[in-house]
């Protein structure tokens, strides 16, 4: 079991930057893949971002095209967080981000299924 608590969203123009924050509690966040999904009104739910366990060697990451090259994930196992810094944004990346958590043993970081730990959730709204 893993429980996760997100923060640093917030409003910002069109253009500039936020990094969230999620701060896992619980056993072996090192043993988890953390994803960033993210929903907005009318629109499907997006595996927006994701980072590998770094068990073996370091870890992988996967990025959804719309956000590919502006966000960044990153994990610190030693504070059991994970982060997802967004540069260049734009109003559709308003929505919803989640922080979510997939026990390596369920396959590839990059699959949206299995992500079954999911934070609260942080508003993000960016205006034009």
């Amino acid at each position: 079991q893993v429980q996760l608590v997100e923060s640093g969203g917030g409003l910002v123009q069109a253009g500039g930057s936020l990094r969230l924050s999620c701060a896992a509690s619980g056993r072996a966040f090192s043993n988890y893949h953390m994803g960033w999904f993210r929903l907005a009104p009318g629109k499907e739910r997006e595996l927006t971002a994701a980072i590998s366990w770094s068990g073996w060697s370091a870890a992988s990451t996967y990025y959804a095209d719309s956000v590919e090259g502006r966000f960044t994930i990153a994990r610190d196992d030693a504070k059991n967080t994970v982060y997802l810094q967004m540069n260049s944004l734009k109003p559709e990346d308003t929505a919803v981000y989640y922080c979510t958590a997939k026990p390596r043993t369920l396959g590839f970081y990059g699959d949206s299924r299995g992500y079954d730990y999911w934070g609260q959730g942080t508003q993000v709204t960016v205006s034009s």
